[in-house]
């Protein structure tokens, strides 16, 4: 039986919402399947991905395969690097505590990179209210300029 780890779409139309699961490569796309690891909104900004990072890694390692989406949400997540690593200790090109460590490394980079773009995003938002807020308030004040000119 060939596994595949995959998207299963669910939400109304045009908002998809995905629920990420490892299922029989034969079976619907949102039909049976085996379990459940996680889940994907790509409608936030940046896209919000949950998922149990043992689980994933446990059906990685037992040779299910992902499909291109869900390839790329496990190398963002760290599952793909993981695996590659623990390739390297089975091969005895480092030993398990190396391993951990360039990994803990990598979590640390990666994790650092993502809020820096969390916060330019919110920062690019907060200005951006903060530009119409004054907008709108110097309109009112024209406004009551020319109201009282007027009388």
């Amino acid at each position: 039986m060939a596994v595949k780890i995959r998207l299963q779409r669910h939400g109304r139309g045009k908002r998809p919402f995905y629920h990420i699961v490892v299922a029989d490569s034969r079976a619907r796309r949102d039909g049976k399947f085996i379990d459940r690891i996680g889940d994907y909104n790509p409608l936030t900004v940046p896209a919000t991905i949950n998922i149990n990072f043992d689980k994933a890694f446990k059906w990685v390692m037992e040779g299910a395969e992902p499909t291109d989406t869900v390839e790329k949400i496990l190398s963002y997540k760290g599952v793909m690097y993981k695996k590659h690593l623990s390739r390297g200790v089975r091969k005895g090109a480092f030993s398990q505590e190396e391993a951990d460590k360039k990994f803990d490394a990598w979590m640390e980079a990666k994790n650092a990179k993502i809020d820096s773009h969390t916060s330019s995003i919110s920062k690019a938002s907060d200005d951006k209210r903060s530009a119409r807020v004054a907008a709108e308030a110097k309109k009112r004040e024209e406004r009551l300029a020319a109201k009282v000119k007027a009388e």
